[in-house]
């Protein structure tokens, strides 16, 4: 059961045996594309457990400006700050596509992570992620130019949510996530004009190809190399 979700995700951190338990907490629930599963200022403290589907976070400011934090897919857990924290929700996640998810409440969460402590430790490595991710971000601002910054979040992109095209090719990779061009400018900090002369450039080379709302990468090694993506992706 452990091999279906992606490493990077909580639920492919944990042990077979605890992972069975987990399963079982919580609500069942489906939601169809487009959805909001929780909302950005919500006082609520649940949690939500992704098992099909693509979310994605956004948050908008007080001006009215929103941008897109992260991607969630199935085998994430999203809601955990505000459960954790008792403070209101800091964005809002929205499905992509048509979601199923479990509804658990927090005290059940803290009660399983503290009968187990490998899911104590995912939680943490979960978090760890989130946040260097994070740090990644606000380093790249600062340290490479605006098509540097791009090819960074489209390789680690890849690397978290790619899979194989039609022709098996491993260097190959397609986003299994839909993302407009906004979305990106969002995630990499650029505004929108810059994205598209980025993107634009990245196509020039050979390292993407782009379709409606589709990005492919044709070249992950070499993706990788121009993007100066080197060790793990923390995604």
């Amino acid at each position: 059961m452990k091999q279906a979700w992606p490493h990077s995700t909580f639920l492919g951190r944990l042990r077979s045996s605890t992972l069975e338990e987990l399963m079982g907490l919580g609500t069942p629930m489906v939601y169809p594309a487009h959805r909001k599963l929780l909302q950005q200022g919500d006082e609520s403290r649940h949690v939500l457990l992704l098992t099909r589907g693509v979310a994605k976070v956004v948050a908008s400011s007080e001006s009215g400006y929103e941008m897109l934090l992260a991607i969630r897919v199935a085998g994430d857990l999203v809601g955990e700050m505000a459960a954790f924290e008792d403070q209101p929700r800091s964005g809002t996640v929205i499905a992509c596509s048509e979601m199923t998810a479990r509804i658990i409440q927090v005290n059940a969460l803290e009660s399983f992570l503290g009968r187990h402590p490998d899911a104590m430790r995912a939680m943490l490595a979960m978090l760890c992620a989130r946040l260097r991710w994070a740090n990644r971000r606000r380093i790249d601002f600062r340290a490479y130019d605006s098509l540097t910054r791009l090819a960074r979040v489209v390789a680690e992109l890849s690397q978290a949510y790619g899979h194989q095209g039609p022709d098996d090719s491993v260097s190959r990779q397609i986003l299994d996530v839909t993302l407009n061009q906004a979305e990106l400018a969002s995630l990499a900090g650029l505004a929108l004009p810059t994205t598209e002369k980025a993107l634009a450039s990245l196509s020039k080379l050979g390292l993407v190809e782009r379709s409606y709302r589709k990005i492919t990468v044709c070249d992950v090694p070499k993706l990788l190399v121009f993007a100066k993506v080197f060790g793990e992706n923390p995604y």
